[in-house]
């Protein structure tokens, strides 16, 4: 591509031939030959020289300016592009800072040197516009599946021509043990696009769940007008996967729907994955109900939820805990995966075993406590009470309406009950001041004795020690590991401390210590309150559009 000054058209050309060859704007081309004919003339009358190229868009003819900037006396730095305001007298009338000089000089005949610099300078500035549009092509195609040819496989890794770029599959996204051979068409999920010092970076997916929900969206019409919804994906890539799907069109089953006439919809789902199986679930809002169709094909006997925890208790019958579970506990993963939940299955007959047990550790509790027979102490364990405390404060009329117990029983069982809470309390409150707890932790309003105790067995003594602690420390929680949920034991959880207790309880101490200014809480407080209204006014305006 060498230029040469005196054929003038042939800039215009050259720009046209190159921008529709690489799919450019033919401007970019062109700014890129005055860049380059720029340095091509410093190195003709100095690099401290600031030279200027305009090429006519009409006419291709190249115009060389110099270029020099007026500054101030004590600035001047560089001669040649630079002057003092009674330098530029000479040339400009009433000149200030800031005003340029512009002056017309010979263009320059470039050599072959010259030329085949210029020449790397605009290849590089068309790469550059060339990864910048394969760039803003692709990232608006993430979330999208994509049809391209396998150019070769490099280690495993899959490169395949997406048309006007190169994409790569990982072989962690491929399904199973799939091989490509160069020219068989491929298609898979646009995961990511990256901008990279190499050029945007394309990866695709065939194992992301996504993959599957967007085939769907792409076999079934309604689910791409929006009649139905997909609203979970779990997938165990190559061998089985579950698809929870809702109408909202009460004469259409989305299950159906999904299926298609004899089968015809998922199985070209199926055919694309590899043959991986398939179950399509009919989505609830209610999560055991939607845990019990996302278990299927096992039947649920009894489903116990604690949403705190997000953990859920499954009860199945015994012959059907094997389809439960699934093979390597594959479809209680998937159903996991699919509610979000931490799921424990357990027989009838172990769950009947679990119940028994409890059943006699509260009997044992009240024999023990109380000092009550056997048959008394399953009385109150039947009509409901766990704990002494619940014993001790429970309304009284709530004790009367069990067999055999009057007003003066009632009140003997929870003045016992008190006694025995109280001597617990004080054995615990010596036992914390035996370990160096302090009164300033002692005295704060919202621990128990236990909870003190708890808390100096952990080497929390003082305010400040508490102060310091995180909520999740104290109320316990959830962490993610390898996709796997973790449990974090709290140092107050069996107090059945919540989160958002912890929070105040710590938030308290802190404010009493002096490290958080009461007013800061407020304007904070009053902040969320007033997020939150605008958020439900805004919600409320996008439910009215959505009615008109």
């Amino acid at each position: 591509m060498a230029i040469t000054s005196a054929n003038q058209l042939e800039l215009l050309q050259t720009a046209e031939a190159v921008a529709r060859e690489k799919m450019i704007d033919p401007e970019l081309v062109i700014e890129a030959m005055e860049e380059s004919l720029a340095r091509a003339a410093k190195s003709r009358y100095g690099a401290d020289m600031d030279i200027r190229v305009s090429i006519d868009r009409k006419t291709g003819k190249a115009t060389f300016t110099r270029v020099r900037t007026v500054v101030e006396d004590d600035e001047l730095e560089n001669h040649q592009a630079e002057m003092t305001v009674e330098e530029a007298r000479q040339y400009m009338e009433d000149p200030k800072v800031g005003d340029t000089f512009v002056e017309e000089v010979p263009p320059v005949e470039m050599g072959r040197i010259a030329a085949q610099s210029a020449k790397q300078v605009i290849l590089q500035k068309v790469r550059e516009a060339e990864r910048e549009r394969q760039y803003e092509e692709f990232k608006d195609r993430v979330g999208t599946i994509i049809n391209g040819v396998v150019k070769r496989e490099e280690y495993g890794n899959v490169i395949v021509d997406v048309g006007r770029g190169e994409a790569i599959l990982r072989r962690n996204e491929k399904i199973g043990r799939e091989s490509y051979r160069p020219n068989d068409r491929l298609r898979a999920y646009v995961k990511d696009v990256r901008r990279e010092a190499r050029g945007p970076q394309i990866f695709l997916s065939r194992t992301d769940p996504q993959f599957m929900a967007e085939l769907f969206k792409m076999e079934v019409p309604e689910i791409y007008d929006g009649i139905i919804e997909i609203k979970a994906v779990a997938r165990d890539p190559g061998s089985r996967a579950k698809i929870a799907v809702v109408s909202y069109d009460n004469s259409i089953d989305p299950v159906g729907a999904c299926v298609g006439m004899r089968g015809s919809r998922v199985q070209a789902v199926v055919n694309e994955l590899q043959g991986e199986k398939i179950d399509i679930i009919p989505w609830s809002e209610d999560q055991p109900t939607f845990l019990v169709n996302a278990l299927q094909p096992a039947e649920v006997t009894k489903v116990v939820l604690d949403e705190e925890a997000g953990k859920i208790e499954v009860v199945v019958p015994d012959d059907q805990l094997s389809l439960a579970i699934g093979r390597r506990g594959q479809n209680v993963r998937l159903a996991s995966q699919l509610t979000g939940l931490d799921i424990d299955i357990l027989t009838e007959a172990e769950e009947s075993e679990r119940r028994q047990k409890e059943f006699a550790e509260r009997t044992q509790l009240f024999m023990d406590k109380l000092d009550l027979d056997e048959f008394f102490a399953q009385l109150l364990v039947a009509e409901g009470f766990t704990t002494l405390e619940e014993v001790a404060y429970v309304d009284l009329d709530e004790l009367l309406v069990i067999d055999g117990v009057d007003e003066e029983t009632a009140k003997e069982l929870q003045a016992r009950a008190r006694d025995q809470l109280e001597a617990a309390n004080r054995k615990a409150l010596e036992h914390a001041r035996e370990l160096g707890v302090e009164d300033s932790l002692v005295n704060f309003e919202g621990l128990t004795p236990q909870m003190i105790e708890a808390l100096a067995e952990d080497g929390i003594k003082t305010l400040e020690d508490f102060a310091t602690c995180a909520d999740w420390e104290l109320a316990g929680g959830w962490t993610t590991v390898d996709g796997e949920r973790v449990k974090d034991e709290g140092l107050l959880e069996k107090f059945d401390m919540s989160l958002e207790e912890a929070q105040d309880l710590i938030m308290t101490a802190r404010v009493a210590l002096g490290w958080v200014d009461p007013a800061d809480l407020e304007k904070a407080s009053e902040e969320g309150e007033e997020g939150e209204s605008e958020g439900a006014e805004a919600d409320e305006e996008a439910e009215k559009e959505a009615e008109a």
